[in-house]
């Protein structure tokens, strides 16, 4: 077993995973921590516990200790010297007549750093801009190119469902939504109804999608011949989360009408198996011609 504790640097950010070094952590703490980057400080987002070995990737960089009130006052300078990098940022792009969209600012916690994240239609050549900017702050700089899922979730806004957008609230990760769910839950295939904000499918189709395709193997899939209290049928519509079969029925003489049922009152017709385990539907293969000799 190895301890670990779980620690998040932005308020929706990714969950990363630490070795406490005896430290009682609770959830909510803030501890200073050694990182890729440098130090960081950031909130206990899962307090200390053991997890299996397998869980988590080894080496695990070590908790330097729980922040103190010097600490906090750093963070807060921090915040405050990154609205002034912001400023300076808009100012030094527009004098290199680059098209470009700040989106965040972040000062490593013992300031050796600065990155600043934007967004671009194209590759954008910051070269001289980065030179310009490490002459006014006097320490390291990174520019990051981020895509709109990335600016979405550092941003924030009002969704389409009149709520703040998931990602920006509480998903630390973001999931691979792919069209399916929106095939399986019966949604419409129009993009602006079932994209977000982003342009990307919306994340919350993946909420529901296990339930629906639990749900869809107690169904007959649609176009399959049924058999019903009404007679033979073909299945021409579900809905997956009341359990309901729409069958349509075509009479000899061509009418069309439609019928719902319960699921369970629904059977699938499938062609019966002959004893060699073939469907009857099937034409038997006769024997192969023999070869002629030459």
């Amino acid at each position: 077993m190895t301890n670990i504790v779980g620690v998040r640097f932005k308020g929706n950010g990714k969950i990363y995973y630490f070795d406490p070094c005896g430290l009682e952590l609770k959830l909510g703490d803030y501890c200073v921590v050694e990182t890729a980057r440098g130090m960081e400080c950031g909130e206990v987002a899962l307090a200390s516990r053991a997890v299996e070995d397998g869980d988590v990737v080894q080496p695990l960089k070590p908790v330097l200790r729980i922040a103190d009130a010097a600490d906090h006052r750093q963070m807060e300078r921090n915040r405050a010297r990154e609205k002034r990098a912001a400023e300076v940022f808009a100012e030094k792009a527009k004098k290199h007549k680059l098209e470009m969209s700040l989106v965040d600012v972040e000062y490593t916690f013992d300031g050796s750093k600065i990155l600043f994240f934007f967004t671009a239609e194209g590759r954008v050549d910051f070269r001289d801009l980065v030179k310009d900017l490490a002459a006014v702050f006097k320490t390291r700089i990174e520019l990051r190119q981020i895509g709109v899922r990335d600016e979405c979730k550092m941003m924030g806004g009002i969704g389409m469902c009149g709520r703040p957008f998931c990602c920006n609230q509480f998903l630390s990760d973001f999931s691979r939504v792919t069209i399916k769910s929106a095939k399986d839950q019966g949604l419409s295939l129009n993009p602006v109804k079932i994209s977000g904000v982003c342009g990307i499918l919306m994340c919350c189709l993946n909420y529901e999608q296990a339930t629906y395709e639990e749900l869809s193997k107690k169904l007959p899939k649609t176009g399959t011949q049924v058999e019903t209290p009404g007679g033979k049928g073909t299945v021409a519509e579900l809905s997956v989360l009341t359990g309901k079969v729409k069958v349509r029925f075509t009479s000899e003489d061509g009418t069309v009408t439609f019928e719902t049922y319960d699921a369970q009152d629904v059977r699938s017709l499938r062609a019966p198996r002959s004893e060699g385990g073939e469907r009857k539907s099937k034409a038997a293969k006769g024997p192969k011609p023999a070869k002629a000799e030459k």
